[in-house]
This record gives C-alpha cells, structure tokens and sequence, in this order.
C-alpha cells in the first residue's frame, strides 16, 4: 500500500470510531446498596426469579444451573458517560451468565446461558440471596466499581472487513495485510494501538466497558448473532447456512451493537476466566435497545 491509500484507510477507521464506556474496579467489597458493582449479590425485584440454563459442565454433566451474577450498573452512573445517549439515564443494568456450562453462543442451543435485565425503578430493588444450588466456585465476589471514563473505540481489522471489502470494490484499494492495517491503527492516536497489536491482545482480554467497537478476539460477531439467533448452527462456520441466505445474514448483521463485554476478572483469592484469556461479548439489536428491550441479548464468548 502507499502513503495515499493507507490514509484512505485511516479515514475510513476514524469514520467507524465509537466511545466505549470503561469501567474500573477494586478489590474491596461493601458497595452501597443499588450501587455499581461486580459480583455479591444483586439487587433485584422482589419477585425476581433467578434465571437458570441447562447445559453441559466441563465434566459432560448436563443439567440445569443457576447463572453466576457478574455486575449490575446504576445507569445514573455512567449517564455523563454515554455521548451517544444510547442507555436508559436510570435504572440498574444486571448481568448474568452460567459459569459452569460456559458455552461460546455459536450454537442456537445456547439460548439463555446469559441473561441481561433492566429494572427502571432501582428504588423497588433489594439484595437477593443466592439460589442453594449455584455452587461456590461459581459466585463472583463482591467488588466495588471505583472508576468510570470514556474512550475512544477503534476497530481492529476483522471488525471493519465489510468497509474494507467495499473499499476495494469501490476505489481499488486492496487491504489485506495485517501489518499494513495495524500501521494505520497506531497512527489514529490511540495509545493502544501506538504499542502495536501484540500489547493490544495481552490488554484486551482483561477489560470492562459498555459499548464502542468490542475488542476482537478472534472474529466478527455481528453476522454471528444474526445467523444463530436464526436457528443457525455455526460451530463448523458457515457450511450449514444456505448460500442464498449468507448475504442477508450479513447485511442484517449490521443491526446489532455490542452492549457490553467483560474479560477476565481478579478476584481476592483467584480470577474469573472466561476459557482461557476470552471475553464475553453482550451483543443486543439496535432497534431492542431503544426500546429499552434486553430479552434478546445474545452471548458471544472469543478466547485467544
């Protein structure tokens, strides 16, 4: 590539630049009732029944379980954060996703390993004790949030492959090499991607934010939810979706956004991993998340 076609490309990566919402955390407990937090116990409506998900253990037990409670978010928290004024400006977000099966969400089947709620009136919530059978190992500890700030969000090379495609349709630039992509990306001005994409794997994996562009493990998501909340099957890739049906998929695709990821975790004695070095993507419709509907949130779990 010239220098001319690489600042084509540096456009085109701060024209998909977004603000992601970071959030920090420390290692003392004792959050205030109905404020941020990871782990502990969420509160909850009274009548809140605690979500519970069939699937096999890593032993190739199958049988139904409780999901772990991750972290619940007062909204009026992060409010001065969302620029884009896409979350509710109230209300506590709760995040929820079973540790034991600990599926990818590639497979239809996957459907309520994970769980988001919105409860609009915090002021009804109380802390609900753990359900009996949730085992130990698989109650996240009580951490405080001490931290949140905005960031730039730009989008890694397997992020932005549609516009890179059309880019070479429409103007002949061709943009398919890795270190030529990542050139661009450090000289966006983000410092990240300033120390070059080996740094950006050993920092993406521990990370916690709502919204911008996901920090990409592996692949591209967005077409991955939209082909298996099709009923589509895509642990073996795309083999099993018909041809005819692939390009809809991924025009669709551009109907979700990433909600929320979280990667590893340290805890007081031990970290919650998610495989190992992975994230989980929340990944919700555009059109849910103005309606304020978190029902069909999908899960997505990358791992190096």
């Amino acid at each position: 590539m010239n220098q001319a076609e690489k600042n084509r490309i540096c456009e085109l990566i701060k024209q998909n630049k977004k603000t992601e919402i970071v959030i920090n955390y420390t290692l003392k407990s004792g959050a205030a009732k109905r404020a941020s937090k990871i782990g502990g116990k969420p509160d909850v409506p009274k009548d809140f029944e605690w979500p519970v998900y069939e699937g096999k253990d890593f032993e190739d037990i199958r049988k139904e379980r409780p999901l772990s409670f991750i972290i619940q978010i007062n909204l009026k928290d992060v409010a001065p954060y969302d620029k884009e004024e896409l979350l509710p400006k109230q209300g506590i977000l709760s995040f929820f996703y079973e540790m034991r099966s600990m599926d990818y969400g590639y497979d239809p089947a996957n459907k309520g390993c994970a769980k988001v709620y919105y409860f609009p009136d915090e002021n009804e919530l109380e802390a609900m004790d753990f359900p009996a059978e949730l085992e130990k190992d698989a109650i996240i500890s009580e951490m405080k949030i001490v931290r949140i700030k905005n960031e730039e969000s730009l989008p890694v090379y397997e992020q932005l492959l549609p516009d890179l495609e059309k880019l070479k349709k429409t103007e002949g630039i061709v943009c398919d090499d890795l270190d030529d992509y990542d050139e661009c990306l450090q000289s966006c001005g983000v410092p990240i991607f300033e120390e070059g994409m080996e740094y950006y794997y050993e920092w993406a994996y521990r990370r916690i934010k709502l919204l911008g562009n996901p920090d990409v493990l592996q692949g591209r998501m967005e077409e991955e939810c939209e082909g298996v909340t099709r009923g589509y099957y895509l642990g073996r890739g795309w083999q099993d979706v018909p041809e005819q049906e692939r390009e809809e998929i991924w025009e669709k695709g551009k109907d979700w956004m990433l909600l929320f990821q979280v990667g590893t975790i340290d805890g007081y004695d031990d970290e919650y991993r998610w495989e190992y070095q992975g994230n989980l993507y929340f990944w919700i419709k555009k059109q849910d998340l103005k309606m304020r509907n978190f029902e069909n949130v999908w899960l997505i779990l990358q791992c190096l």
